[in-house]
């Protein structure tokens, strides 16, 4: 007969567990994003060449986590339970010990080490130093020993072994179904700034808007007048012969306005930044974006959905233009090979530092975003890219 759970003992095993279930949700609802962390990770640690793995690995680590979560909730095989909870809770303890002592060094110009500045533990949802993600750590690694020395005092549910293994793949299930729904769509909660109904026209510095503004003196009554480039144009020769050109002057028509978030521009060839027309927020102007974080790794059946797309928006007078960090040479090999009419404009990162902008506002690669006026009207994973192209002013 089984020992009845203490109840000290009882709510220590649920509040852990719960605390588990949101960790692993706070990343399952964009194991893309995780997938990223990871791979900053691959690269911290020179391992790059396991790139090609993050993504996976993400959805296992996801995935173990929320198993874990329910297996302790529910007392579904508790001893393994708290021996997973050990392992995982010892390894990323030590791990990012290291990574408080490395950030710690690297601020205080000792060594550089590359380290993630951002473990991912709940994703983007609660951001956390390297140092108070280990003392948090800190804190969690009581209940977890608790548990641990204390599992023998927690009985299994009322399962037999089949059916608790089976409650285990159940688990595992639904953390996998869940997690592969959002990497073929995209995250549908989360705070991103590039979420629909945000408006991104704080990544985009608005240059000042200027005139050319003349004055001119009538020779009979000394009157001056001034008057803009057009509205001189547009003066009778009778003007000329009253008045006469005094003196001209650059009129700021608006003032510039600073990114407020820097890192995001639309470059082309030239080097001229298109930004600030495409996200302008004065005006009535729609504008589907293409999104392309690395054109080597873009889905080719997305790319001939997004090629539609585009034909739609040409015949509708919608402007659609793309979006990628790769190099311009890339960019150009890119549009010869699927016969790209459309400009697709380049963002410079550091390939380490970032900021990764393209990457963060589209966690599909290829994906579309409709803007209106700076507003994100709405955007689609590669496999929802829509047929018809009716922008927001016709909606």
């Amino acid at each position: 007969m089984s020992k009845k759970e203490p109840l000290w003992l009882k709510i220590i095993r649920i509040l852990l567990g719960c605390l588990f279930l949101f960790s692993s949700f706070t990343k399952a609802i964009d194991p893309v994003g995780f997938g990223v962390t990871m791979n900053d990770y691959f690269v911290s640690f020179h391992m790059g060449f396991l790139h090609p793995l993050a993504l996976f690995a993400a959805v296992v680590a996801i995935t173990c986590e929320f198993v874990l979560g329910c297996m302790l909730l529910f007392r579904v095989r508790v001893q393994l339970a708290a021996w997973g909870y050990l392992i995982f809770m010892t390894f990323f303890f030590f791990l990012t010990l290291w990574l408080a002592i490395a950030e710690y060094m690297e601020v205080n110009g000792i060594h550089y080490f590359g380290v993630v500045k951002d473990c991912g533990c709940f994703g983007d949802v609660i951001e956390m130093s390297n140092k108070a993600t280990f003392l948090k750590n800190v804190v969690f690694i009581i209940p977890t020993l608790i548990v641990f020395f204390n599992r023998k005092k927690i009985s299994d549910c009322r399962l037999t072994v089949l059916g608790q293994w089976i409650a285990v793949a159940v688990f595992a299930l639904i953390a996998v179904i869940f997690q592969l729904y959002v990497i073929r769509h995209l995250p549908f909660i989360g705070k991103s700034d590039w979420n629909k109904g945000k408006d991104v026209s704080v990544f985009v510095a608005q240059p000042a808007q200027k005139d050319v503004v003349f004055l001119y003196r009538n020779a009979a009554t000394s009157e001056e007048v001034t008057l803009t480039q057009d509205e001189l144009m547009s003066q009778e020769d009778s003007f000329y012969e009253k008045y006469e050109y005094v003196s001209r002057e650059d009129k700021i028509l608006k003032e510039a306005v600073k990114a407020k978030i820097d890192g995001f521009n639309m470059l082309d060839e030239n080097g001229a930044d298109h930004a600030p027309d495409y996200f302008a927020t004065d005006g009535d102007r729609d504008v589907y974006i293409l999104y392309v974080h690395d054109l080597n790794e873009t889905n080719a059946k997305g790319m001939q959905k997004a090629l539609k797309l585009a034909k739609a928006c040409e015949d509708a007078g919608i402007d659609f233009v793309g979006i990628t960090n790769s190099s311009e040479e890339e960019i150009t090999m890119f549009m010869n090979e699927y016969g790209i009419e459309f400009p697709i404009y380049y963002n410079p990162i550091n390939p380490i530092t970032g900021p990764f902008m393209v990457r963060d506002a589209m966690r599909s690669n290829p994906g579309v975003m409709l803007i209106h006026n700076g507003v994100v009207i709405d955007k689609w994973a590669w496999r929802d890219i829509p047929e018809k192209a009716t922008g927001n002013r016709q909606k």
